[in-house]
């Protein structure tokens, strides 16, 4: 897979092309390290560097001005939506990581409740290397490419998703970090 056949065919060079890439590329690297890190997870590396790079695929098609989004959808809708493009270009694993990434995963239970505008389903990563991507991604913003946060200030922009997302960002500060 190149995974910049991908991107090329979505993101025309410009602004929104140049956010994807920075950010895509520091979550890649925040994974990258923790499987450095922890050779014991035997995470599939090579998954993950493709997976990461594409996680956020979907953001085209969303409203997200800040960011120069200038789709129609919500953009808590970017995971499920980019999941879509991914399965039709045949990487149905690597849809998995674009749908799951969101918050710390987000439960059915919570799209109910809250009456999220997503598919009534689970949105929580299971695999190793859906956890590792999620977790990575926590640490970056598209808003602000050029830092990285902290744990708390990761932990703190997960409250918003509630506190099941928050105790699965925990157990994986013990798992990762």
């Amino acid at each position: 897979m190149d995974v910049f056949d991908i991107i090329d065919k979505y993101y025309p060079k410009g602004r929104l092309r140049e956010i994807l890439l920075i950010h895509s590329r520091s979550v890649t690297d925040k994974a990258l390290e923790i499987c450095k890190k922890h050779p014991e997870l035997n995470a599939d590396v090579s998954f993950i560097e493709e997976a990461a790079m594409l996680h956020d695929i979907g953001i085209f098609m969303t409203d997200a001005v800040g960011i120069e989004c200038r789709g129609s959808q919500p953009y808590l809708c970017h995971g499920h939506l980019g999941a879509n493009l991914i399965r039709e270009e045949g990487f149905p694993k690597h849809a998995l990581v674009c749908e799951r990434h969101t918050g710390a995963g987000i439960s059915k239970e919570d799209i109910e409740t809250s009456g999220l505008p997503l598919p009534k389903q689970d949105f929580i990563p299971v695999s190793i290397e859906e956890q590792i991507i999620c977790f990575a991604d926590k640490f970056y913003s598209k808003t602000h490419i050029d830092r990285e946060k902290t744990v708390e200030q990761a932990r703190k922009s997960l409250e918003k998703y509630g506190e099941a997302g928050v105790k699965r960002f925990d157990k994986w500060c013990t798992l990762f970090l």
